[in-house]
């Protein structure tokens, strides 16, 4: 995963409550290989009911409604939103295992309260260094978990998170079995 300081572009807007993760990506799509990719399929029946869901080609930035990612726990729908471009998820809500899928995958989910997503125009920059995003009408802060910051930032999975702090654990691990020698795994042979 790459590290994601900041990001510079004219968001999409889809202004719409409660899209589930079965909207993002329908799950007869999720049959295809994860090499093919999901963009071309992102909100595929949705934009054939609502003209609202039509994404720019392009968007790397996307203006959500409350309660954003909704429904199981389908990553594929992350996937969609990466392969289409979006890299950056701006709603006052989000779906909380959408949420830990995106920041797993390399997708910013910023929690904005809606009247300030409203006033959002033209070119924003998103920067999550300082938690703030610049638009022409000045600076708001958004909200994320500082681990999920982190991980961002740095471009991190849980793995490489959880390898920051190998010294500590073999430290750990060392004064444990020093204590519980009987925990020490035994090699029969």
């Amino acid at each position: 995963m790459s590290a994601f300081p900041r990001l510079t572009a004219s968001p999409a807007r889809l202004p719409l409550d409660n899209v589930d993760t079965d909207q993002l990506i329908p799950a007869r799509f999720m049959s295809r290989a994860r090499s093919e990719g999901y963009g071309a399929v992102l909100l595929h029946d949705l934009r054939k009911k609502d003209p609202a869901a039509r994404l720019p080609d392009g968007a790397s930035i996307l203006i959500a409604g409350r309660n954003f990612g909704c429904g199981s726990s389908r990553e594929a729908a992350v996937y969609a939103l990466f392969d289409f471009g979006i890299r950056v998820v701006l709603a006052p809500s989000f779906g909380d295992i959408f949420a830990s899928n995106a920041v797993n995958n390399g997708v910013l989910p910023a929690v904005i309260p809606a009247d300030r997503l409203a006033r959002l125009e033209g070119e924003i920059t998103v920067d999550l260094e300082r938690v703030e995003i610049t638009h022409s009408g000045g600076k708001i802060g958004f909200e994320i978990d500082p681990v999920w910051r982190t991980k961002l930032l740095n471009g991190w999975d849980d793995i490489d998170l959880t390898a920051q702090h190998a010294q500590a654990i073999a430290s750990f691990k060392a004064a444990h079995h020093a204590r519980a020698p009987w925990t020490r795994p035994m090699i029969l042979g």
